[in-house]
C-alpha cells in the first residue's frame, strides 16, 4: 500500500518562504505525475503546481511557487516564496504511482499579515 506524507507547513509572516515536502512510501514502481493542491476555508480545492515525471513539464499557478521532484527519493517539493495571507490553506500533495492516484492528508500553511 502506498502512503503520502506531507511536511513543512506552519506559520509564516507575509513575504516569507516555506518549503513543503511530500514523501511516498510503499510498493512503488513508477511515479508518473506529482502535484500540489490547496484548499482554503470555505473554498474548493485548487491545483497549485504539477510536474510530469517523464518530460519534466511543470505548471505553477504563480511564479512565486516552484515544484520539483526527486523520483529517486519518491519525494516532491513545493518552494513557496513571497507568501501572502491569501496563500493560507491546507496543502495536499498528489502522486500518480503505478498509474494510481494517491493523496496525502495535507499540511497547514498559515500566512499572517
Amino acid at each position: 500500500q502506498v502512503q503520502l506524507v506531507e511536511s513543512g507547513g506552519g506559520l509564516v509572516q507575509a513575504g516569507g518562504s516555506l518549503r513543503l515536502s511530500c514523501v511516498a512510501s510503499g510498493s512503488i514502481s513508477s511515479i508518473n505525475f506529482m502535484s500540489w493542491s490547496r484548499q482554503a476555508p470555505g473554498k474548493q480545492r485548487e491545483l497549485v503546481a504539477s510536474i510530469i515525471s517523464d518530460s519534466g513539464t511543470r505548471y505553477s499557478v504563480t511564479g512565486r511557487f516552484t515544484i520539483s521532484g526527486d523520483n529517486a527519493k519518491n519525494t516532491v517539493y513545493l518552494q513557496m516564496n513571497s507568501l501572502k495571507p491569501e496563500d493560507t490553506a491546507v496543502y495536499y500533495c498528489q502522486m500518480v504511482i503505478n498509474k494510481v492516484h494517491y493523496w496525502g492528508k495535507g499540511t497547514l500553511v498559515t500566512v499572517s499579515s
